[in-house]
């Protein structure tokens, strides 16, 4: 088989799979999805929170230490779970 041939049984197949993805394409019906959003409860002003975080990585390894830094990651972690009493821990 020469390159001739070669590049036409390609450009060929290139040509039938793109008609086949087409095809498939506007074949297809779109399904209407319905979108429903969870509500969780509001546990209070995220921003102090999120300010005390940003401090306790600015701190690096003395944050581990710091009371204040494991009180703010416990209750980043009970928002992030889910959780709001103790004894889920």
């Amino acid at each position: 088989m020469d390159g001739k041939t070669l590049a036409r049984i390609g450009a060929v197949a290139f040509v039938a799979v793109a008609i086949t993805a087409t095809v498939i394409e506007l074949m297809r019906t779109d399904e209407v999805t319905e979108i429903r959003t969870l509500s969780r409860p509001h546990v209070g002003d995220p921003e102090p929170l999120r300010a005390t975080l940003r401090h306790c990585r600015d701190m690096g390894e003395a944050a581990s230490r710091d009371a204040t830094c494991l009180k703010a990651w416990a209750e980043n972690r009970d928002r992030f779970l889910g959780t709001t009493s103790p004894e889920a821990h």
